[in-house]
């Protein structure tokens, strides 16, 4: 089984749909394929957000996510992954990022793509700054981001194809 896959990190925005679609097209042995798009907020905690900036180290940031994706390959039998990244200035309602993954079987898809998620939210090399009426703040990581990641190495060896 030869699986396909695609790192970007851009500052451009991306069409989901059009990019989910190449995972799939003249494709047959694709039975499962499971997108997320995460979509910039306009509100944090009741309060509005003009805009997030992420910022991340070119090279580095596309290898430390390659290496998530090669773990996820080697976890289930995927066909095909995705993951783009947006960069810069983004305001509310536009795309931040996504993950798709495509297999034989809905487990594999579905586990893979939560996985890649729960990784790119606590080890992807990104920083994020949110600005809002009163000013720019820098955003530190989530303890529930941890807890979430953490539970793949628990469940390693584990694969949701079964």
């Amino acid at each position: 089984m030869t699986t396909t896959f695609l790192v970007r990190i851009q500052r451009e925005p991306f069409d989901a749909a059009t990019e989910a679609g190449k995972l799939t097209r003249g494709r047959t042995d694709v039975g499962a394929l499971v997108t997320f798009t995460g979509v910039c907020r306009g509100a944090e905690a009741s309060e509005p957000i003009a805009a997030l900036t992420l910022e991340h180290y070119p090279g580095m940031a596309e290898a430390e996510i390659e290496r998530y994706v090669a773990e996820a390959i080697e976890r289930w039998p995927l066909l095909g992954v995705t993951v783009i990244h947006r960069h810069g200035r983004i305001v509310p309602g536009e795309d931040i990022m996504m993950v798709a993954t495509a297999s034989s079987h809905r487990q594999a898809a579905f586990a893979a793509a939560e996985f890649l998620m729960d990784y790119l939210k606590t080890c992807a090399p990104f920083w994020k700054q949110v600005e809002k009426a009163d000013g720019k703040i820098w955003v530190d990581a989530k303890t529930t981001d941890d807890v979430a990641a953490e539970r793949w190495a628990v469940t390693a060896g584990r694969h949701a194809a079964e």
